[in-house]
């Protein structure tokens, strides 16, 4: 049974450890501050985010082009971008406020002298931006254009803290937008209402999100407006995402230190100039711990009956680490252990089989405990759906499928699962 004592985000937390999501960094060790090492389930849950957001931001567009740029870049880089002189949080000492520097300074090459260097990179934007002109070189994109990617980024923070919000090393989903700059505001809301069906689209409530109007004393340095999309997490209202209009600031300061042309020649006004920038930014952490604490339900007393309090994670079948489990009834008994293990690959494997698969992967065998006990840790990961194999299905080919949200239970045959499901 839950401790009722504990906040919902202290629940989260020990559950994610409990059932193979996220686990401190170098644990064995007394951990890392700052640092999260994602468990079997968390990478499924990460991975199932990834693939959703590249489809809706990148693949499912005409308009994008994907990238993974080095995490190591050369350092004139970040004096061009302002990271090295002004990325700074401050830091009070003995009474005293100096700035420190959160980007992680690491050593390129040989050691001494002939070492360059260099940084891990605080953000995924800026290898975007000095691999602009690659991409317009490459293919010849007709503006409007963008450049989507996924990829770590590294601050090292001065106070790491609530569970996965605020750490050293993070993952961002982020994309550089260029645009005519007389089409910025046009251009703006159309990423705006992008990122609201991105919401809806991963199952985040709509009434924990808030859009902020960032004035212009709070604004980052290269952007003339910035709206932050604030979720309420179990700690506060805080920043979740970012949607920015940065103007040609990013291109204009790379081509005054690289002295390499980065301007754009636009076919239809015969006119050449530098694009302008809308940067719809993403954290990845930050999306999972707004899912993890929003998706949270103890259920009591539990739909389906019994007398303990039932906790599960209210996800949908689109992110859920997995999406259907599968066990027989007994685990002592071949012919349902067989049987079952025949099912299960019947909804892992792809075959030829007329209409639309699961996707492979997201299928879990699991005969571990007895059947209650086993349909409690799928509620508990959030997994959707429970296929039970019993004695009738020995005697007529039928299964019993549970929904995790209410309990309930339906009887059909092996051979309409997958429309069922899908």
């Amino acid at each position: 049974m839950p401790d009722q004592s504990l906040t919902v985000l202290e629940k989260v937390v020990a559950l994610a450890k409990r059932r193979g999501l996220i686990y401190q960094g170098s644990e064995i060790y007394g951990g890392l501050a700052g640092t999260w090492d994602y468990g079997p389930l968390g990478v499924a849950l990460k991975n199932n985010l990834k693939n959703l957001w590249w489809r809706h931001f990148v693949t499912g567009r005409e308009d994008m082009y994907g990238l993974d740029a080095a995490i190591i870049m050369n350092p004139k880089t970040w004096e061009a971008s302002g990271h090295a002189a002004g990325f700074a949080d401050p830091l009070t000492v003995d009474g005293k406020t100096e700035k420190f520097n959160t980007m992680f300074k690491t050593q390129v090459g040989a050691t001494g002298d002939e070492a360059l260097t260099s940084y891990l990179r605080p953000e995924t934007a800026q290898g975007m931006f000095v691999n602009f002109k690659n991409v317009v070189d490459s293919f010849h994109p007709k503006l409007p254009f963008g450049l989507g990617q996924i990829g770590k980024a590294f601050r090292n923070e001065i106070a790491p803290r609530d569970f996965v919000f605020r750490s050293r090393e993070f993952e961002q989903l982020e994309v550089e937008y260029f645009v005519r700059p007389t089409d910025w505001e046009k251009q703006f809301e159309e990423w705006r209402q992008v990122m609201w069906q991105w919401i809806e689209l991963i199952g985040l409530p709509k009434d924990l999100v808030h859009e902020l109007e960032v004035p212009e004393t709070d604004r980052a340095h290269y952007s003339k407006r910035t709206i932050d999309f604030e979720f309420d997490y179990p700690f506060g209202r805080k920043e979740l995402y970012g949607l920015a209009y940065r103007g040609d600031y990013d291109l204009a300061q790379h081509q005054a230190a690289s002295k390499v042309d980065l301007t754009y020649f636009d076919e239809e006004t015969k006119e050449r100039f530098l694009p302008h920038v809308i940067e719809p930014s993403l954290g990845l952490d930050r999306t999972i711990l707004a899912l993890l604490t929003s998706a949270y339900t103890e259920d009591d007393p539990p739909a389906g009956g019994g007398d303990e309090v039932r906790v599960y994670l209210k996800l949908k079948p689109e992110v859920a680490p997995i999406t259907v489990a599968v066990f027989p009834l007994l685990k002592n008994k071949p012919d349902l252990v067989a049987k079952a293990r025949e099912i299960f690959s019947f909804l892992k494997v792809p075959t030829l089989r007329s209409g639309p698969r699961l996707y492979v992967g997201t299928i879990s065998f699991d005969d571990n405990g007895n059947i209650g006990k086993r349909y409690r840790r799928q509620d508990e990961i959030g997994t959707p759906y429970c296929v039970t194999i019993d004695f009738q299905t020995l005697e007529d080919g039928t299964v019993t499928l549970r929904h995790r949200d209410t309990g309930e239970q339906e009887r059909l045959a092996v051979s309409a699962l997958i429309d069922r499901l899908s």
